[in-house]
């Protein structure tokens, strides 16, 4: 399995990166937040989950092994693959997931693109036993590096969520005050506003 992956980052998408080591380049699948941080002809390091399928061998990068844990996780619930597991990484903070499912919270759970009333408590049900190990993860959140930027990777994170593009341009505009107030707010913060909007 390869857990941790180091090396120049080749390029970069909103959800995904390709990093370069030793003369190789891996594609890895990630969320925009973590993606965000990754700048191409920099050197990066990403914590990695290998989803092996019968047809595919799939890389994921994350900002730091809680985040991993999380992802790895979420998929231990019936019915949640590795591309909703992603959105649950994309929504929560390890710590935030581990409350939600702890208190059972079914409204927040259902702020994750694919996960109905049902599928939230069938999640709930089923790792509300298993969160216990993320406790005190608070998850790697990049800081977002001007107002033009985190609008720009937002949208682009909400569009790889599967959101349209005039609803994350109007998720974006709901929360560009709070953005604007708090300019030391990270990328992964500010989209997890801007579901919270989408959810209501």
């Amino acid at each position: 399995m390869i857990a941790l992956l180091t090396g120049t980052v080749a390029a970069a998408g909103a959800n995904w990166a390709v990093i370069q080591a030793g003369g190789i380049g891996l594609k890895v699948l990630c969320t925009p937040a973590t993606a965000a941080r990754l700048r191409p002809g920099e050197t990066a390091t990403v914590h990695t989950s290998l989803v092996v399928r019968e047809d595919s061998l799939t890389l994921y990068g994350f900002a730091d092994a809680a985040e991993r844990d999380c992802f790895e996780l979420a998929q231990g619930a019936s019915g949640i693959g590795p591309k909703i597991a992603l959105a649950v990484v994309s929504v929560f903070s390890p710590d935030d997931f581990r409350v939600a499912i702890s208190a059972g919270n079914i409204a927040a759970l259902t702020r994750v693109p694919g996960i109905g009333s049902k599928g939230a408590q069938r999640l709930a049900l089923e790792l509300k036993d298993k969160v216990a190990v993320l406790a005190g993860s608070g998850g790697g959140v990049p800081s977002a590096s001007g107002a033009g930027s985190w609008r720009e990777q937002v949208v682009a994170g909400l569009e790889g969520l599967g959101y349209s593009s005039r609803d994350a341009e109007a998720a974006c505009d709901r929360v560009a005050q709070q953005a604007a107030d708090d300019p030391d707010l990270g990328v992964a913060e500010l989209l997890r506003a801007a579901l919270r909007t989408l959810a209501k």
